[in-house]
């Protein structure tokens, strides 16, 4: 896989820089209802074998992802927790 690959991915899926495995799946979901060939509805036969390799770059990009729990990571994931923790101590925002 290449980042080429990876960008075509989140191309066809529409989804952004940032994406969450449940996003992920929920729109891969989306799209094979929409470009099933069952539903009559296709335009593009190929169209859902694009969606499924899409979901299969994805999928594989995310399961080797090696998941950083360092401190400053946990911030940056959780700014609702950065704020508290940057405020907690102060007389007038904290408690």
């Amino acid at each position: 896989m290449t980042y080429f690959d990876l960008q075509e991915a989140l191309r066809v899926l529409g989804l952004g820089e940032r994406a969450t495995l449940k996003e992920i799946k929920t729109r891969h979901r989306e799209l094979v209802k929409r470009h099933h060939p069952d539903t009559g509805a296709v335009d593009d036969p190929d169209a859902i074998r694009q969606v499924n390799a899409a979901h299969k770059i994805l999928l594989d990009y995310v399961s080797g992802y090696r998941f950083s729990f360092a401190e400053n990571e946990f911030y940056e994931q959780n700014p609702e927790a950065r704020i508290l923790m940057q405020f907690a101590d102060d007389p007038l925002w904290g408690k």
